[in-house]
């Protein structure tokens, strides 16, 4: 197929490249700070299993011209959610109003946002479950495991789509999991608030309280507002707040996968908060913070990480001192 990644970031170029790799015509529209690296360098893609592969610039399409999209059979839409609405605008400008729009980007809004924008078009909401990093010029490590899920429809497009290196599914549930994929996403606040890596946090006790903690927060908040729930990890949703409470060797036993992460990862939002770029806190627990409201279901540990990561915290701050103020949300 003739692909556009609308908006290549870590994700759109770690997933234009597998893509570009398994034969499929791929152009990378985004910023010339990322492609240009490209063009000199050609793409490489890594992975925590030992997957390498560099992808030469002559097999891509590089543009910060949305004009690329006008033969698009597929557009992915990679951006971040400040940025959706404008990618709308200019994918209903360019792009074939036959070519299906599937978004692979975090929280909720995204989809709906495009489907306003693009009425009476194939657009699909989709979830990328893994962490991707910048590694290097033109390079991009998965750090984690999972993978894509996209919203069922016409065309087999997750058939068409998958790849030994990038297995995509369909699900006619696709909220349930964007659900479930949005809870274990409220740890990227804490991580980015923590100073360590993922597994250093996971390997804490205290910091998968806390993580427990807010994660119940937000699943009591989706069920005082009806939402299902789809687990996007080898544990229920309900379960994993009680297995990360566990005593550390007994969690590193049963949630073993849980811990299949690259020793260095931290969270996309640690990188934004570092570099000083917007962050998707509002997308995440912003989210969970105006469905409280709606229910009248508290969310003090929401608040709080909103709060700090709005105000530009970088930590590190420890599990307590993220808690600080906070009364009734011992785990």
């Amino acid at each position: 197929m003739r692909l556009v990644i609308a908006g290549a970031g870590s994700i759109g170029c770690y997933c234009g490249g597998l893509l570009a790799d398994a034969g499929h015509d791929v152009k990378l529209l985004g910023r010339a700070r990322v492609l240009d690296p490209i063009r000199q360098n050609g793409l490489t893609a890594t992975d925590y299993s030992g997957l390498r592969k560099t992808i030469p610039a002559d097999r891509l399409t590089l543009s910060d011209n949305p004009a690329c999209l006008s033969d698009a059979d597929l557009v992915l839409v990679t951006v971040k959610t400040g940025a959706t609405a404008e990618m709308a605008r200019l994918i209903a400008a360019h792009a074939p109003a036959a070519a299906p729009v599937i978004s692979w980007q975090n929280g909720m809004e995204n989809a709906r946002t495009l489907r306003t924008a693009l009425p009476g078009r194939d657009v699909r909401a989709g979830m990328v479950p893994f962490n991707v990093v910048p590694a290097g010029p033109a390079t991009w490590h998965r750090a984690t495991s999972g993978d894509i899920v996209i919203q069922s429809g016409p065309g087999a497009l997750a058939r068409r789509l998958s790849t030994p290196d990038l297995p995509v599914t369909e699900t006619d549930g696709i909220e349930a999991v964007q659900w479930g994929k949005l809870v274990i996403n409220l740890n990227n606040a804490l991580n980015a608030l923590s100073g360590l890596t993922l597994r250093e946090q996971l390997l804490n006790r205290d910091c998968r309280r806390l993580m427990a903690d807010q994660m119940a927060e937000a699943l009591a908040v989706l069920a005082a507002s009806g939402h299902p729930v789809a687990s996007t990890t080898p544990l229920p949703a309900w379960m994993t707040p009680h297995v990360l409470r566990l005593p550390t060797p007994l969690f590193s036993r049963i949630a073993a996968r849980m811990l299949t992460i690259d020793p260095a990862a931290r969270t996309s939002m640690a990188y934004d908060l570092d570099a000083g770029r917007p962050t998707e806190i509002d997308s995440l627990q912003g989210e969970i913070i105006r469905l409280g409201r709606e229910t009248g279901t508290p969310t003090p540990i929401c608040d709080r990480v909103a709060g700090l990561i709005t105000r530009g915290e970088t930590g590190p701050l420890t599990p307590d001192q993220i808690r600080a103020g906070l009364s009734g949300t011992g785990g």
